[in-house]
């Protein structure tokens, strides 16, 4: 613990965001530079406790007081060791993860908790600024094949660690450029996708291989990779969204979240849109359907768009501003206002949407809702919900977009035609990453369902695993920390 009187020095300071005026007009990233020097003050708030609960709320199992002490010393490449020896991607986790870690926070208890987030992203920077972070081809190779099918956050950790045990990796992506996720359902103005592609670049620089518009089950058939790979790793995600099968839902203009976000991305890197096939904002009443991040970064896109007006609707009653002590470590409901939020959007709490409703010409013009009155039964706990009578109503709307999530992958080609078994919700059944087909493995969202790109990385490492052990049949060599961190610690 480097300064043990920080965090009573020092309270929590992050980058500023632009102005708002100004960050409508692009989609470069949101926040400001912010000094090394501020970034120091924010690693000295970490109080080094002697049980950091920081790594319970990670997923990844980041070593969160070490890295930040580092950081405080001002020895970078130190930090940058230490995180990367539990997180592949930094620089992604840094800039869209939640940060489970900081609600997980002993000094979030009392006092905002430490900015654990920027400084995980500022370690990464300064990473590849200084060229700490510079390509690590094996030394030797198996000489076992890996496809990773899904370049996603799942498939690149995946194919990082795998390569990192000397195994020769060809990630397949059936879109036309690597990412997945992070490369088309995540705007811009989050993440930009320089950040993806010098990552890329870097797993290329190791040995790793991606093919793209390579859709598995379609135009590179499963024999393929059946007859020519030792291993599958499925990490196609969870694709399929959840709709809302209402009167009206055939109408012009009602389109899935994820069409709207993947194609202004496409967008955005230049790619051609045709005219015929544009989902565009621009001078319309927009209304998002769901409440989570999904449903803001379509608020955002819309803003930038130029949209007449933005409204998104969220089922459940609005939760409380400030969290409830008793949840603590655990992760908080609370109202959470995101930049998106800010930049424009009118949030409607506890609404139920009932149908859509025709101009006459086969387009949406508006739809209806009712409002929901939500009670705890005493006898199960769970919370169930009545309709209030008289409080249907009419929201203007001519571009309405469904971010209700998602419900397991896509099952038609790939999965049928590799004859994997699935669990009860759709999604790959996978025990300890192994899929019923002995040499096919599963992970991140295709596996566990929706969840959060450290949940992936997660994931995907822990596939690597256990294909690991599969190929060689003894141990795997990618247990826990890797190589460098045991040296640091061995050397202490």
């Amino acid at each position: 613990m480097a300064d043990p009187k920080g965090f009573l020095k020092y309270t929590r300071e992050l980058p500023e965001a632009r102005d708002v005026n100004e960050r409508v007009n692009d989609y470069k990233e949101l926040y400001q530079e912010f000094p090394k020097e501020q970034t120091k003050k924010q690693a000295a708030r970490c109080m080094d406790c002697g049980v950091p609960f920081c790594h319970n709320g990670c997923p990844l199992g980041n070593i969160i007081p070490e890295f930040n002490d580092a950081a405080y010393q001002e020895d970078w490449e130190l930090a940058y060791r230490i995180l990367s020896s539990t997180n592949n991607f930094p620089e992604f986790t840094g800039r869209i993860c939640p940060a489970p870690c900081e609600a997980a926070c002993v000094l979030g208890i009392n006092q905002p908790p430490v900015a654990i987030e920027h400084i995980e992203k500022s370690i990464v920077e300064v990473a590849y600024e200084k060229g700490y972070l510079r390509p690590k081809p094996p030394i030797s190779r198996t000489g076992k094949k890996v496809a990773v099918v899904g370049s996603g956050p799942a498939g690149l950790a995946t194919a990082a660690q795998l390569n990192k045990a000397g195994h020769q990796v060809v990630v397949f992506e059936r879109n036309t450029r690597i990412g997945g996720l992070l490369r088309y359902g995540i705007p811009d103005f989050k993440l930009e996708k320089w950040v993806v592609d010098r990552r890329v670049r870097l797993m290329e620089a190791e040995g790793i291989r991606f093919k793209t518009n390579a859709n598995v089950g379609e135009n590179i058939p499963v024999s393929e990779l059946m007859n020519n790979y030792d291993a599958i790793v499925l990490t196609g995600g969870s694709t399929i969204p959840r709709d809302l099968p209402l009167a009206g839902r055939s109408l012009k203009g009602i389109h899935f979240a994820m069409e709207f976000l993947e194609q202004n991305n496409k967008r955005v890197a230049g790619d051609p849109i045709a005219e015929s096939e544009a989902i565009m904002a621009t001078d319309r009443h927009v209304v998002v359907i769901g409440g989570g991040d999904t449903g803001a970064d379509c608020v955002g896109t819309s803003n930038r768009h130029k949209a007449k007006s933005v409204t998104q609707i969220e089922l459940l009653p609005k939760p409380p501003e400030e969290r409830d002590p008793l949840s603590w470590p655990n992760w908080p409901m609370i109202l959470r206002t995101s930049t998106s939020h800010i930049e424009g959007c009118d949030r409607e709490w506890a609404l139920m949407t009932e149908r859509f409703l025709d101009d006459g010409y086969g387009n949406i013009r508006a739809i209806e809702t009712v409002e929901l009155e939500w009670a705890k039964d005493e006898a199960t706990g769970r919370y169930n919900f009545v309709k209030v009578p008289g409080t249907e109503k009419e929201w203007l709307c001519d571009l309405l977009l469904i971010a209700a999530g998602f419900m397991h992958p896509q099952k038609e080609g790939m999965i049928e035609q590799l004859g994997v078994e699935l669990d009860e919700r759709g999604n790959v059944k996978a025990e300890n990453y192994q899929t019923s087909v002995e040499k096919i493995f599963a992970a991140g969202d295709m596996r566990r369902g929706q969840s959060l790109v450290v949940w992936a990385i997660s994931e995907g490492r822990e596939a690597a695993k256990a294909v690991d052990e599969y190929l060689m049949e003894r141990p795997s060599q990618l247990e826990g920390k890797d190589d460098s961190f045991l040296m640091i610690e061995a050397l202490a």
